[in-house]
């Protein structure tokens, strides 16, 4: 194997890790990232659910407001929300309207349309204040003046709110439209659009975000089939930001699918929670990543919705702890390689998504709550919440956190996985490390590691539950270092329950921390860290 960076020492079966100690150096790797955005975990929301989300002016829902309330704590920044999805391209502006929002569903049980009123920014300012919102106009109707009037609607209703417009954006995944757009006709929409509306708005700053395409790039990147896929790198070469208008570039990423059978049978849950699964998936958009930021700024790249599994997920993987561990890894992984903001998807089954679908009504099992009862369950709150916690307390207050991965690692081809070539763990161990210039190491030590035990335990498996020693000693300032941990766990991967999932000693099933909170204090460099768990230390 050839790594640059850490090295490490591992001993233990391959399938099994027991021990990983890493040997440094310390100080910050070459290929680590810009400042983390303190948003980095973000949400997207559907246009036809938002309501749902989050109540109304007259009985908001406090749920929502929690849970959103103990990001934003953590970080002092709200956490973007991104209202849009599929249902934004059928959304159109009613001035009239007596009620926020209005969905017509028709008697086969799909939804139609979405029709929006002037109560509808009431909802959106019950999101924690100065929220950066995302809206997603229409596109896939090309009808120009129905995105004006909702561009227009929107800024006059939240101009000077408690929340902020941060950008819009001009259509949902418009590679999947039935008109069959492409860079080019995409571009000669998009680019006037975009600068009609900023001029009708009186805008004169970049305020749109490109792209919102949701096929996968091909691989190899470097191909005549691969330049000609339709994405925010081939809008941007057919000019779709001559205008100047575009602040940022959306790309949407689902690893797995019960939109067919035939991708239903591989989204499992051992699949799901994999490094190397993940990472090997998420390089898939580093060249994108690179040519983005090169063109519109360091900040600029968003993985503008995404979860675990497209078509509103799936039971028994998407609603578990394990999804947890996937979404507190694919974070932290799409971090280290620069992506800036991730917009988890909330939602549910729309019955015009796919004629194959494995699901129908209700709310999504993907989601990381349901803020009301329906066909797919109570209220409540899922495990994976607990992931964007533990990302919330990593950034912290900390405008100057560069992240990179440390274990695996780099290889010296530049990619930022080791597989089976050299990944002792099989995709099961990782460690990321946080510095920030600001703190007294400067860049010479982290201030903070994240170490991930992706090792798959059921509460239902017999036997002693496995766990991995981490030895961080040379990453430590000193070797009497004292050192505090903050674990993420739960009694199994499979656990669907919130009340038992914890953070900190703590569980969210009530949108509060309840519990004993507890966080450890440790001497000595090393660290267990019990399978289908992960730990935050820091000094």
């Amino acid at each position: 194997m050839s790594t640059q960076g850490s090295e490490y020492v591992a001993t233990g079966a391959t399938s099994g890790l027991s021990n990983l100690t890493l040997q440094g150096p310390p100080s910050l790797p070459m290929w680590a990232t810009s400042p983390l955005n303190p948003a980095l975990a973000s949400f997207s929301i559907e246009t036809a659910f938002f309501e749902e989300y989050m109540g109304n002016s007259s009985s908001p829902n406090t749920l929502s407001q929690a849970l959103f309330e103990n990001l934003s704590n953590r970080t002092g920044v709200p956490a973007e929300v991104r209202i849009g999805g599929i249902t934004a391209d059928s959304a159109f502006w009613d001035g009239n309207l007596n009620q926020a929002l209005y969905n017509f569903i028709d008697s086969s049980g799909a939804l139609i349309n979405t029709t929006l009123g002037p109560a509808f920014w009431e909802v959106v300012e019950l999101l924690p204040n100065e929220t950066n919102i995302v809206f997603t106009l229409g596109l896939e109707s090309l009808n120009y003046t129905g995105a004006l009037y909702m561009a227009e609607a929107m800024w006059a209703g939240l101009r000077d709110s408690s929340v902020n417009i941060s950008r819009f954006e001009i259509g949902n995944e418009p590679d999947q439209y039935s008109i069959h757009l492409n860079a080019q006709n995409y571009t000669e929409y998009w680019e006037p659009w975009s600068g009609n509306i900023s001029k009708d708005l009186g805008v004169n700053y970049p305020e749109f975000q490109i792209g919102a395409t949701a096929i996968d790039p091909l691989w190899p990147y470097n191909t005549s089939a691969a330049d000609a896929q339709f994405d925010c790198v081939s809008a941007l070469a057919a000019g779709a930001d001559d205008g100047h208008t575009a602040k940022t570039c959306s790309e949407h990423t689902y690893q797995y699918s019960v939109c067919d059978p035939t991708r239903a049978a591989i989204a499992t849950l051992p699949n799901l929670v994999n490094h190397t699964r993940l990472a090997m998936y998420l390089d898939l958009w580093q060249p994108r990543i690179h040519s983005v930021r090169e063109q519109l700024g360091p900040d600029s790249f968003v993985i503008g919705e995404f979860n675990s599994v497209s078509c509103s997920g799936r039971d028994n993987v998407s609603n578990t702890f394990g999804q947890a561990m996937w979404l507190l890894d694919t974070t932290l992984y799409a971090a280290s390689i620069n992506v800036s903001r991730v917009y988890v998807h909330q939602g549910g089954p729309l019955a015009l998504q796919s004629s194959t679908q494995l699901n129908h009504g209700g709310l999504s099992l993907y989601n990381l709550w349901y803020p009301i009862e329906n066909q797919n369950g109570p209220i409540q709150v899922f495990p994976a919440y607990s992931a964007y916690l533990f990302v919330a307390e990593a950034i912290g207050h900390s405008t100057s956190l560069q992240i990179a991965n440390i274990f695996p690692g780099r290889q010296a081809n530049g990619s930022s996985i080791t597989t089976a070539d050299g990944d002792p763990s099989a995709g099961q161990v990782v460690v990321y490390g946080f510095w920030d210039e600001t703190s007294s190491y400067g860049l010479n030590y982290p201030s903070k590691l994240a170490l991930l035990n992706m090792q798959i335990y059921n509460q239902t498996d017999t036997g002693a539950r496995p766990n991995v020693t981490f030895d961080i000693l040379a990453y430590l300032p000193d070797a009497n270092q004292v050192i505090t941990a903050k674990r993420l766990t739960a009694p199994g991967a499979d656990v669907k329950a919130a009340n038992v999932t914890t953070w900190a000693g703590q569980n969210f099933a009530s949108g509060y921390g309840e519990g004993q909170y507890v966080d450890e204090t440790l001497s000595g460099g090393k660290i267990d860290v019990e399978a289908s768990s992960a730990v935050l230390v820091f000094w």
